[in-house]
């Protein structure tokens, strides 16, 4: 049995195993012996027998993840501080411009914050890639509204024209109806004199423009506004995952699951690029669960594709 079974058993009933009100998500995955299976994300845990433990004849794995949600705004203000041309940024500070990847950003419409997650250009112009919910506020802003380095959150809230970058040029709708969404991503127009295109100098640099699929076992990291430089493992794709969000509940399907024994992903980190340790882009991140320890991102190729872009890399 190949992993093509388990995805189609996975898709066949994940909309019935959604209607378990403590299933959070659903994704293929494998057994600590490489054996295919479904693999149910669980808020907390349920009663004996509520769960298959097989479905069309793939074993079924269950494991209390805890709500997954979307990672905005970090739990505590932060401030500005220097940066720059310092050995070490901080990534929740005003820099100098052209700021790096992976640090803090939003919307000028709001007080909060995510992370820059990429440059990426259309071959005309540059573009910083993050999160709709960071950019575009639930789809609530509107196209050609400020977009701020640092991230309001980071200013004690204040708004400062000098800390403009861009503006928001498109994102894809977030909807919260109950239909399937496939990524949670907005580009703001930049400029290469506003925007790099590397992580700070902690980080893992520059990623590459060719970007992979993420397959399972997949080593991955990230470097993201509030837990800086993190690394993961894929462990599952193909993820139905039901987000929490200011707006209501957003369900997304095809996602990727990545897991560490460390948290991988805080609140602030959303709109964090997801590479592989040979820095080749696989996601955009955009979720995850209270510990940080599990994490959900898109896939990069899908997000490229609709806004017309490429990752202006290595």
């Amino acid at each position: 049995m190949g992993l093509k079974t388990a995805m189609a058993a996975q898709q066949r009933h994940t909309q019935r195993l959604f209607g378990i009100p403590e299933v959070v998500g659903t994704a293929t995955a494998v057994d600590p012996g490489g054996n295919p299976v479904v693999l149910i994300m669980l808020e907390k845990t349920v009663g004996p027998g509520l769960l298959p433990t097989q479905l069309d004849g793939v074993p079924v794995v269950s494991r209390v993840t805890g709500r997954i949600l979307a990672m905005p705004k970090p739990p505590w203000a932060g401030g500005p501080g220097s940066g720059g041309d310092s050995e070490k940024v901080d990534p929740t500070s005003r820099v100098n411009r052209p700021v790096p990847i992976g640090v803090s950003t939003g919307n000028a419409g709001e007080c909060s914050a995510g992370t820059i997650g990429a440059r990426v250009t259309d071959g005309a112009s540059v573009y910083a890639l993050s999160n709709n919910h960071v950019y575009a506020l639930e789809n609530e802003a509107e196209l050609g509204s400020e977009v701020l380095q640092p991230g309001r959150y980071d200013s004690g809230c204040a708004y400062n024209q000098d800390d403009v970058i861009g503006t928001l040029s498109a994102f894809e709708p977030l909807d919260f109806s109950g239909r399937e969404n496939t990524m949670d991503a907005a580009v703001a127009l930049s400029s290469v004199d506003d925007l790099g295109k590397a992580t700070p100098s902690d980080g893992y640099g520059l990623p590459k423009s060719t970007i992979v699929e993420a397959t399972l076992g997949t080593q991955v990291q990230k470097y993201g506004r509030t837990s800086g430089f993190t690394q993961g493992e894929v462990t599952g794709i193909n993820g139905s995952v039901r987000v929490g969000y200011n707006a209501g509940t957003a369900f997304f399907a095809g996602q990727l699951i990545v897991e560490s024994n460390k948290p991988f992903i805080k609140a602030g980190d959303s709109g964090s690029l997801l590479v592989t340790s040979g820095r080749e882009p696989t996601g955009l991140l955009f979720a995850g669960n209270k510990s940080g320890k599990l994490a959900v991102a898109s896939p990069i190729g899908l997000i490229l594709d609709h806004f017309g872009v490429s990752i202006d890399g290595e």
